[in-house]
């Protein structure tokens, strides 16, 4: 492995824990009645470059994955479908359009969770779209170096989600997979919006920004949104997780890329 890529995750991580020490001036939970500590820990499986690059095989269990959170996203091995983890529940929207339980001994090549406890509320003034809603809603937050989970019930006038087929090997990189990306897009539909807010520091870990999610109330459509539309008195619900803990690939061959290289140009590929 290069150095730069433990450097840059050390340095990732000393900086989360350092948001930590500001966490309580943020949090409105009394100390008798505060989480325990491990509640409070984003817990990631891999990273966005190595999935970036095709590191598609599953290298955890469901099973495991939900032993470190109720509430998350990521995908799943071979990259087929989105992966949606809300109330402890974890969910497969997949290219057809569906939507489906998933079993304990499914595995992912890269996920995020945490245990969703509500720290802080922001509700919206005015219809917006992911753009507008994104720009907002981070300048409202008490820091942007902290990660945050998010969490969002409403009825969007329009919503725009995509999952990717299952890939065969040789896996190829996820901005060729996303060419075959299956797009839905919704009308009025009632669900919850589940996802993050990461620091731009965390760029090659994760999605700098917010990285969002979709699952309607009748658990029959989904997917990772590409745009929608928040309708005006749209509550978003925001859980501080000072603490980060990351289990790295141990299967799949995979170039590391200098922490300098810029890639939101691969990644706004993958977007569209």
């Amino acid at each position: 492995m290069d150095t730069k890529f433990f450097l840059g995750i050390g340095l990732a991580i000393v900086l989360v824990f350092c948001g930590a020490a500001v966490y309580t001036s943020f949090t409105r939970l009394p100390a008798a009645s505060a989480a325990p500590e491990d509640r409070e820990t984003l817990y990631q499986v891999s990273t966005i470059d190595a999935l970036m690059q095709g590191v598609f095989d599953g290298v955890q269990p469901v099973g495991e994955l939900k032993k470190h959170g109720d509430f998350g996203i990521g995908t799943f091995h071979a990259l087929e479908g989105e992966m949606i983890v809300l109330d402890g529940k974890v969910y497969q929207a997949k290219a057809d359009g569906r939507v489906y339980a998933v079993l304990d001994n499914a595995t992912t090549p890269l996920a995020t969770v945490t245990h969703f406890n509500c720290d802080f509320s922001e509700t919206t003034t005015r219809p917006m779209n992911f753009s507008e809603f994104s720009k907002d809603m981070s300048e409202r937050l008490p820091s942007q170096n902290m990660i945050y989970a998010i969490r969002m019930h409403g009825t969007f006038p329009q919503m725009k989600v995509r999952a990717i087929p299952a890939q065969q090997k040789p896996y190829p990189t996820l901005t060729d997979a996303a060419k075959n990306q299956s797009v839905y897009t919704y009308a009025d539909t009632t669900g919850t919006v589940v996802g993050f807010y990461t620091p731009v520091f965390f760029k090659g870990f994760n999605t700098a920004g917010y990285h969002l999610h979709f699952l309607s109330d009748d658990r029959n459509t989904g997917g990772h949104i590409l745009g929608f539309t928040v309708p005006s008195n749209t509550t978003a619900e925001y859980d501080i997780t000072p603490a980060f803990a990351m289990s790295l690939p141990t299967s799949g061959a995979f170039t590391v890329v200098d922490l300098s290289q810029d890639l939101s140009k691969e990644l706004s590929k993958v977007e569209q």
